[in-house]
């Protein structure tokens, strides 16, 4: 008993002591105050031209949803802005190469964040590409590169499934919807529920936010400070600077970095295709090799 009232005594002036120091400190119940609010929905909005109908009371909640999660996610959205001065540019051009609508780019943000992530069902790459889809759009997987993480090529191979889903269901929204969950699902939905329209059909959860989160990055990416993030033209970061060179295999790419002057590390941040330090096959690829590490 006489032990356990000594840990009882000083359980007890612990928790006097800590409740004095959150007092002093001035964190507390009624001392956090923070500047948050329900963010801005505009009065219209489109996605690759199409006209997204806010007067509908749901449509208007589902994106409102996806804004206060962008709004408030602040780390990963800060690093997304970051990240968009390396690479939109790279897929803007591309998307206009291709006969895409710009717009698209935000669907690419909503896969993964400008990141080459790998998911839980083994989609890779900013676009997010399953293994089996990656090669039937031509992107080559093999133990030693994955095309999936060449942003050039699996832009490309987005390009071609995006217009092949356009041509089959004649708006660029559905098209995008089907690029989350397949266009065999999106055209058994249209002819069960006798709908064209994505903000008309009923979907699974992640296929209804789908969409309207890649419309949520528009409008976050487009006018940040609307939304409370003030980002300075400093803080984002440069597009990476290259030349590109043809190689083929076999290839040590150790070997191959410091005869360039770099490093694997380095070489793998311009061409994260790379996934293992030899290259076997004689087929031709385009490397980048850095020019510029230094700020």
């Amino acid at each position: 008993m006489f032990f356990m009232d000594k840990i009882l005594t000083a359980l007890f002036i612990c928790i006097v002591w800590t409740s004095s120091l959150t007092a002093q400190s001035g964190f507390g119940r009624d001392a956090l105050k923070q500047n948050i609010g329900v963010p801005p929905i505009p009065s219209q909005a489109t996605f690759c031209g199409e006209k997204v109908p806010l007067e509908y009371f749901d449509v208007k909640e589902s994106l409102g949803r996806e804004l206060n999660s962008l709004s408030y996610w602040h780390s990963s959205m800060i690093y997304t802005i970051q990240l968009s001065g390396r690479y939109m540019d790279i897929i803007e051009k591309l998307l206009k190469r291709y006969g895409v609508p710009d717009d698209m780019k935000y669907l690419c943000v909503a896969e993964s964040n400008l990141q080459n992530v790998v998911s839980p069902a083994r989609a890779a790459g900013f676009w997010q590409f399953l293994p089996g889809t990656a090669k039937e759009f031509g992107l080559q997987i093999t133990a030693e590169i994955d095309e999936r993480y060449n942003l050039e090529k699996a832009t490309k191979a987005a390009c071609e499934y995006l217009k092949m889903a356009y041509n089959k269901f004649g708006n660029w929204t559905l098209a995008a919807a089907s690029y989350n969950v397949g266009m065999t699902h999106i055209a058994n939905q249209v002819a069960l529920q006798k709908q064209n329209s994505y903000y008309d059909l009923q979907l699974n959860q992640e296929t209804i936010r789908y969409v309207y989160r890649a419309v949520a990055y528009k409008l976050v990416m487009t006018e940040p400070e609307k939304f409370g993030f003030d980002i300075s033209s400093k803080s984002i970061y440069e597009p990476l600077v290259y030349k590109e060179i043809d190689m083929a295999g076999p290839v040590d790419w150790i070997a191959f970095s410091e005869k360039y002057g770099t490093n694997y590390k380095i070489l793998k941040i311009f061409n994260p295709w790379i996934i293992s330090t030899k290259l076997s096959t004689n087929k031709t690829y385009k490397v980048k090799i850095p020019l510029k590490r230094t700020l």
